[in-house]
């Protein structure tokens, strides 16, 4: 059995006379073997039949016959050599891939790293380690770069364990020494533990890049929903002013550039969330490649190191999108603003508008109810209204102290809201929203800049806009129920009388920085003129 894996050596098969491997190997009386053409060749060259090895003369040149069995181990030594060179040069590393540090010239592929050694070797070279008693001890793995970053620094030792506490690879001595007491574990287990974070990270951050994504859907279709708008818009300014002919020719022009204009601007501030988006989703997948990328790693040892160093507990700095969006531009108003603006002819013209505004506002009407805890200890809250009674209330901080009024229940902090005031027979009333956050202690004074929004009735027929300073309010007759609308994102409040069908007044431009709150104020009895109670009324749809 041991000769049938004795592997001869190149030299056993090689011709004295052109010292290469045999070809038609012959074999002489006196034991020697040459190629037939090379013995041939050197009877014919010399005067003599002689041996080219030992120098034996023969009387006659000798009949040469083929040595069957040596050309048999010639074959079959040249078929081994060729195999032989053939699993060499699919040794050889290749880019990517640990080489022999021992070979020379052509680097083959290493089999195994030696921790002890420092040095990684190829099949070939890893003998020693696997036969030598004193080599046998060493200890071997997979082939890695870098064997001096796998030692210790400070102790010379294998880093073969890894501290929780200082999140560090250390090697036995630094247990007993820099690490003692503290929580160290092997790093095959740290590994698993990692390994687990990573796919956990990566779980995260794929559902990340899908709210995003989702987030992006949602822009889009807030986009279409302000076109839609803008269009059916449009069409609405080409019917009004198809009979206005030369004279409204300008109006008309600019009505069109506010649209549009304001249909740029959301088409601009979506484009300008969605780059930020995209932004984000790059830096996640380009987190999640890399944390993919070490997730592959089988390498203890450098998936430690590297997860240190990519920092995986932390998503890269992104934008909180939760509360972001892109609602449709508001056009309440927006055509019959620009109708106002013409002569008395157009007055019918701005009435139907206003109808069929009040219409849509009402569709966003809101159930408002009166929340005690704010109300003024003067007032007193009933299904018929509010009175005015004095009673002892405790003086908690939501409580207005000095005005008279009181807030609803609901908030406004987006979208938008409606609602109506009945104040039919009153004289004095306030009526609009106020900021949640504002002072309810102490005098009022009702002006935007402070975070109050109202119009005001007094004496039963001066109507003002609480605008600081006021804008006096021309009516033809006094409203019996007024109309509140609130477009939060547009920075639009507007007030609408019910049954005239008739804008009172617009605040428009408004930047809202927190909720907003119905305000109700019915103003003092002043002696029973104005003892008619004030209802918050519930909204008919027509």
């Amino acid at each position: 059995m041991a000769a049938a894996h004795f592997l001869p050596s190149e030299d056993q098969f090689l011709c004295s006379v052109c010292l290469d491997v045999f070809t038609d190997p012959v074999s002489t009386s006196c034991g020697h073997n040459f190629c037939k053409k090379c013995i041939n060749d050197y009877w014919n060259t010399n005067n003599q039949n002689m041996c080219p090895m030992c120098k034996t003369v023969f009387t006659s040149r000798p009949e040469l016959l083929v040595n069957t069995f040596i050309s048999e181990m010639v074959s079959q030594f040249r078929q081994s050599a060729q195999q032989r060179a053939r699993c060499s040069r699919e040794k050889v590393a290749k880019t990517g891939e640990v080489p022999c540090d021992v070979c020379t010239g052509t680097k083959l592929k290493a089999l195994k790293s030696c921790l002890v050694c420092l040095v990684s070797y190829c099949e070939t070279h890893l003998e020693p380690h696997l036969t030598a008693s004193r080599l046998k001890r060493h200890q071997l793995m997979d082939p890695v770069e870098n064997l001096e970053g796998r030692m210790c620094t400070k102790h010379d030792k294998p880093l073969e364990l890894f501290c929780r506490n200082d999140q560090t690879c250390v090697c036995m001595l630094c247990t007993v020494l820099d690490h003692k007491m503290h929580n160290v574990v092997p790093l095959g287990d740290e590994y698993e533990g990692k390994l687990a974070e990573l796919g956990k990270t990566e779980a995260e951050l794929q559902q990340m890049i899908q709210k995003r994504q989702l987030k992006i859907q949602e822009i889009s279709h807030s986009v279409n929903l302000s076109e839609e708008d803008a269009n059916r818009e449009i069409v609405k300014c080409f019917k009004v002013f198809t009979d206005l002919k030369q004279s409204v020719e300008r109006g008309q022009a600019n009505l069109l550039n506010t649209i549009r204009a304001k249909q740029k601007n959301k088409e601009k501030q979506a484009q300008v969330f969605i780059r930020e988006l995209e932004q984000d989703i790059f830096k996640l997948l380009k987190r999640s490649t890399e944390v993919e990328h070490l997730s592959r790693y089988e390498d203890h040892l450098h998936l430690l190191q590297s997860v240190q160093a990519l920092n995986i507990h932390h998503p890269p700095p992104t934008k909180d999108w939760s509360e972001v969006s892109v609602p449709p531009a508001s056009y309440e108003g927006t055509v019959r603003r620009a109708v106002s603006q013409l002569e008395e002819t157009l007055s019918k013209k701005i009435k139907t508008l206003v109808e069929v505004e009040l219409k849509r506002v009402q569709k966003f009407a809101v159930d408002v109810t009166l929340d005690p805890k704010t109300a003024h200890p003067q007032l007193i809250l009933s299904d018929d209204g509010l009175g005015d009674v004095k009673k002892n209330l405790p003086n908690n901080p939501e409580r207005f102290s000095d005005c008279v009024c009181v807030l609803g229940k609901q908030s406004f902090f987006s979208g938008k809201s409606y609602f109506e005031v009945h104040v039919k027979g009153k004289t004095d009333w306030d009526f609009g929203v106020i900021r949640e956050s504002m002072n309810r202690k102490g005098n009022i004074t009702l002006r935007p800049q402070n975070g109050i929004w109202t119009i005001q009735l007094r004496n039963g027929n001066e109507y003002k806009a609480s605008a600081g300073p006021s804008v006096v309010l021309s009516l033809k007759s006094g409203p019996q129920k007024v109309g509140v609308f609130v477009d939060y994102e547009e920075g639009l409040v507007s007030f609408y009388d019910i049954e005239a069908a008739a804008l009172i007044y617009s605040f428009t431009g408004c930047s809202f920085k927190e909720k907003l709150l119905p305000y109700f104020s019915p103003c003092n009895n002043h002696g029973g003129k104005n003892a008619a109670p004030a209802k918050i009324s519930p909204v008919k749809l027509n």
